[in-house]
């Protein structure tokens, strides 16, 4: 057989091996299998604590936490109007509906987010930790096989959110951009939760 028709035998069967790969190889339909009660995967979670200082540092402050400071979450708990960035970068339980164009996610101390997928605002509720006024509003977007969130806490910040889903739809992946209006640089984390029904 020649060199060209061993080429194009060969190019023909990888054809078929990958057009003949099953369907179950392919991401569930996020706007499908969204729905469900997480919890986090803390093994192959960035650490929130870790990721907020080296944006402190990445901004010219100095992170207080020292080396041997280690305690959990010694971040969280800051100003009020703070609250929705400590639930989305600290709580580790996560209950997600979607009713399109509604999602409503509701966090540890049914701390409730409701926000669309077809470009309405709608505001977050401030129940939880703190009890005073202010409103954070989120908004969501479909894109491929992702949901982009855009928050807008309280402080004038912001937080963009992309929720994936991975191993079948029972692992969540969240990639967040966390800028509080006082930090200088982004906190970047990512955190996964596994699908806990």
């Amino acid at each position: 057989m020649s060199i060209k028709c061993s080429t194009k035998v060969l190019f023909a069967s990888l054809f078929i091996a990958f057009s003949a790969a099953p369907a179950s190889a392919q991401a569930p339909d996020i706007r499908t299998v969204l729905s469900g009660h997480w919890v986090i995967n803390d093994e192959l979670s960035d650490n929130t604590d870790d990721q907020v200082e080296e944006a402190i540092e990445a901004g010219g402050g100095k992170g207080s936490r020292g080396f041997f400071n280690r305690q959990e979450d010694f971040y969280r708990g800051g100003p009020p109007e703070h609250e929705l960035y400590d639930r989305i970068s600290y709580d580790d339980v996560l209950t997600i509906e979607v009713d399109e164009p509604e999602l409503r996610f509701t966090y540890e101390g049914d701390f409730q987010r409701v926000f669309h997928s077809d470009g309405r605002r709608r505001r977050a509720s401030a129940t939880g930790f703190y009890s005073e006024g202010g409103t954070d509003f989120s908004s969501g977007l479909f894109e491929g096989n992702s949901l982009v969130v855009e928050g807008r806490p309280r402080d004038g910040g912001f937080t963009i959110e992309t929720y994936t889903l991975e191993s079948g739809g029972n692992r969540l992946r969240i990639e967040m951009t966390i800028q509080p209006d006082s930090f200088r640089e982004p906190i970047e984390l990512v955190r996964y939760f596994d699908r806990a029904e």
